[in-house]
């Protein structure tokens, strides 16, 4: 288990919103020609229309509600304290995103992408304890890999996918600690998707 200083993790939340305002600001405009025309950057090389493409969310979790997020044991053990037990890893706010790189727009190269997904939990809270509306810092849990567009909307992705614990919970908790390496763990998966309804759309997969 590793920590990560929260203002790394400020500095990383920065960057992507600075990334995504550049690109919603750099996006091409459609030029209408009597019938409905493609984007004008969508024959670029490098950095075509909507090369970087994705969504942010946040989220509360209301009283009773609060994501486990499997690193406090339940019912907590009596020498733990009971609500002064340090082990409060059950969230309140969840803030989260996706977005995609693919920053070529011809050759086959065109049909490959980056992909990032981060997930930052916050909260205080012990179930049947106590409940707060504290935004301490849990964990950042984040899928990162390579895909490749198919035809027929499909995508063929390698994803890694792993979790550090944040500002207390990069040391022992306690009794209630399990010491557990976060929602999921450590992974990596070879999967295939398949986006259906008009879901995202992309460019590469559209023209292929």
């Amino acid at each position: 288990m590793r920590g990560i200083p929260l203002k790394k993790i400020i500095f990383l939340s920065c960057a992507l919103l600075t990334v995504f305002t550049l690109a919603s600001k750099s996006q091409s405009t459609t030029v209408q020609t009597g019938q409905a025309s493609k984007p004008t950057e969508q024959s670029r090389t490098f950095f075509p229309h909507n090369w970087v493409r994705g969504y942010t969310d946040f989220a509360v979790a209301p009283s009773h509600n609060e994501p486990d997020l499997s690193r406090c044991a339940f019912p907590q053990p009596a020498s733990a304290g009971g609500t002064a037990s340090l082990c409060t890893a059950y969230g309140r706010y969840l803030f989260s995103g996706y977005v995609e790189f693919q920053p070529i727009g011809r050759t086959p190269a065109r049909h490959f992408f980056l992909f990032f997904e981060p997930k930052f939990s916050f909260g205080r809270n012990i179930p049947q304890l106590t409940y707060t509306a504290s935004m301490l810092p849990i964990a950042f849990e984040r899928s990162v890999g390579i895909g490749f567009q198919l035809p027929k909307h499909f995508d063929l992705r390698v994803t890694q996918h792993q979790v550090d614990w944040l500002g207390r919970y990069s040391k022992s908790l306690g009794p209630a600690d399990l010491k557990t390496n976060g929602p999921y763990g450590l992974y990596a998966t070879i999967g295939v998707r398949w986006s259906f309804g008009g879901y995202g759309s992309q460019q590469a997969s559209q023209n292929y």
